[in-house]
């Protein structure tokens, strides 16, 4: 294999999905008539993103023996010193995001075939879901922060598309513009930690960046004593928030379940979500300079695993249960950011898209399956009638629980030992919350997992017959039994399944402890020595499993399982009991800890009367009243009085020239003296 990379291969990666995009977005919608049909769109959207999956494969192969790639390909402008540009750098961190964002955009394009088969607006949903895929790879290929704020923001434009895609129904509009405003937060503290690297590193090239972290790590915040590098840390974590849905700016993520499922899986998976995970890893070298940052970080990462995965198991939509835990897993990844192992972070980032595109794509067939109904509470056994879907299902539950052998065991347990690991005054907290996590996410995924596919058959008893995930088509069906999906659906599932069960044995070596990342991630074992701990105690991914029967996860886990089947398949009256008992903290739970109300009621309204205030006060009172209102008045009142003096008589223009003259000489005379 060559060392060396093409440019313009690596060009065609990115490209190749925009040219499908464009041409569905154009030809295939009303706006430039229709003159590609169902079928071409697809193949063109399908084709454009299997050409980016084979180029990424060929990219990843020639990475792992060692080939490299950084270079700028195009010089927008230059402003003062400061130089925008267009580039790619190409290492391992790279070349596994690339693999991973495009697999799983061709599972999902290939999926959409079958799921939105009915709807009257495929081809523009391919249209989307194709520039979706070109803006998340030229953030993840970029070897600037211009061209990452680029993707960063592209993906945020297309998810607001995305998930209003239905856009007359009144909760999907919602829905995006509360992603696209929450965003919006977290990318006002991007570009300010972006800003504060331009202004002092006069670079916004990464390698230019990193050479001076030295420079940044020595200097203070002017007018304050806070270290600059901290300040930078934090002002790109608040984006990394925003768009990796952490705690308190995670509200969006839910509410995008009004999209169409594809989406769902494409945006909650390997893509958008995990945007700020990758960000943070690009820039450990500026994190590591910080721990204050890191120790925020890693808090910030606890609070989001644990808190999210308690709203899951209160969850009856089958989209909202996978949808916090995307949150929770979220939070796994954080943890293991602040505890300065990216590499561990960006493992489970790997294998969590892989079983979470599963688990909402299963979703997605379920919902098919069962006529468009979304409530688990009115489904059971369905595991007869949908077998395939039935088995995947499982698969990514195991996986994401955390089973020996399975994917999510090697990463989430690696988040764990790190943890446990890790010297930084949050690191007790995160450990019990990811401890904690393990059970909770065992017990909502298995609570999700019996009531769909074992136990009583429901679908019959369902009161809303109609609810619907296709806006439009509702259950033209009537109550019939569930069916299994068509192959465009279940293929999908099979093939994500695969490296769901495999990728994590044959990946977690390579990606910790080798060199695949070893240029890409920055790490101070000295000050930050967790990594550095759980190397002494690996022996490889069949002594992980074993040295797991040794230690709680395993059995959190195993408790979940077994409390669930307990308490939904053998006593289901123990649930109403316990939310009896419990009322008020369901209560809580169920306005999803009154973040909404409090955004709604006090942050927006507070903005609302702040903004009437400056309205009535600034706008109207200085600004109208005292400057364009008083400006205009004084002009009146000098033209008026000027006005006078223009009466038309010869005699008195003669004879203010007499004065005027006068004026002047005594003036000059005066001076003279």
């Amino acid at each position: 294999m060559s060392s060396n990379l093409s440019a313009s291969i690596l060009l065609a990666v990115p490209m190749a999905p925009l040219v499908g995009a464009t041409l569905a977005g154009i030809l295939g919608t009303t706006f430039g008539g229709n003159v590609l049909g169902r079928r071409a769109t697809h193949s063109l959207t399908i084709l454009g993103v299997l050409v980016s999956f084979v180029l990424s494969v060929m990219t990843l192969l020639a990475v792992m023996d060692g080939a490299r790639f950084n270079e700028t390909l195009y010089e927008w402008m230059v402003v003062g010193g400061l130089k925008m540009e267009i580039g790619f750098m190409v290492d391992g961190l790279t070349a596994m995001m690339m693999c991973v964002v495009t697999f799983v955009s061709l599972m999902v394009h290939l999926y959409t075939i079958g799921y939105m088969e009915e709807d009257k607006g495929y081809n523009r949903f391919f249209a989307y879901i194709s520039l979706f895929t070109f803006s998340m790879l030229m953030l993840v290929m970029s070897n600037n922060l211009l061209q990452l704020f680029f993707g960063w923001e592209a993906v945020g434009l297309v998810s607001y598309l995305l998930i209003g895609f239905w856009f007359n129904k009144p909760s999907a509009i919602f829905a995006n513009m509360k992603a696209f405003l929450v965003n919006r937060v977290g990318d006002f503290g991007f570009i300010l930690g972006i800003g504060l690297i331009a202004a002092y590193t006069g670079s916004l090239n990464y390698t230019e960046i990193f050479a001076k972290t030295n420079e940044l790590g020595a200097l203070s915040l002017p007018g304050t004593d806070w270290m600059l590098v901290t300040v930078i840390a934090i002002c790109l974590f608040i984006g990394a928030m925003g768009k990796s849905a952490q705690f308190p700016l995670h509200v969006w993520l839910p509410d995008s379940m009004e999209g169409p499922t594809p989406i769902s899986a494409l945006i909650h998976a390997a893509t958008m979500v995990t945007a700020g995970i990758f960000m943070v890893s690009r820039m450990s070298p500026i994190f590591e300079l910080s721990d204050v940052a890191l120790n925020f970080i890693m808090v910030i990462g606890a609070i989001t695993a644990l808190f999210m995965g308690f709203l899951g198991i209160i969850q009856n939509d089958i989209k909202r249960v996978v949808a916090y835990s995307t949150l929770s897993q979220l939070g796994y990844m954080t943890v293991a950011l602040g505890a300065s192992a990216y590499s561990v972070a960006v493992f489970h980032l790997m294998t969590h898209a892989f079983f979470k595109a599963l688990l909402f794509l299963a979703a997605g067939s379920v919902i098919m399956g069962l006529h468009h109904n979304q409530d688990i509470r009115w489904m059971g056994g369905v595991r007869k009638y949908m077998p395939i879907t039935w088995i995947t299902s499982l698969i990514g539950t195991l996986a994401l629980i955390g089973t020996p052998f399975f994917s999510g065991f090697y990463s989430k347990d690696s988040i764990i030992e790190v943890v446990h690991f890790s010297n930084l005054p949050g690191a007790g907290f995160a450990y019990f919350a990811v401890l904690a996590g393990v059970f909770v996410t065992s017990f909502y995924s298995f609570r999700l997992y019996f009531l769909v596919f074992h136990g009583k058959e429901r679908y019959d008893q369902n009161p809303d017959t109609h609810h619907d995930d296709h806006h439009g088509h509702d259950d033209h069906h009537g109550d019939g039994k569930p069916h299994e999906t068509p192959w465009v659906v279940t293929v999908p599932l099979v093939l994500l399944a695969i490296p769901s069960v495999l990728i994590g044995f044959f990946t977690i070596e390579t990606m910790l402890f080798g060199t695949f990342l070893q240029d890409a991630i920055t790490v101070n074992s000295a000050a930050h020595p967790a990594l550095a701990e759980f190397a002494k105690i690996f022996h490889g991914p069949v002594a992980m499993v074993s040295h797991a029967l040794h230690t709680p996860p395993l059995y959190l886990a195993l408790a979940g399982a077994v409390m669930a089947w307990y308490m939904y398949l053998i006593n289901p009256a123990v649930p109403a009991a316990i939310a009896r008992a419990l009322r008020p903290l369901i209560v809580v739970m169920e306005n999803k800890y009154y973040l909404d109300w409090f955004n709604e009621n006090v942050l927006a309204r507070g903005a609302r009367a702040l903004g009437t205030v400056f309205w009535q006060g600034g706008d109207r009172g200085v600004i109208e009243g005292g400057v364009v209102n008083a400006s205009w008045k004084l002009v009146g009142a000098v033209s008026s009085w000027v006005r006078r003096a223009q009466s038309g008589y010869l005699y008195h223009y003669a004879l203010m020239m007499i004065v005027g003259v006068f004026l002047f000489m005594t003036y000059f005379v005066w001076l003279a003296k």
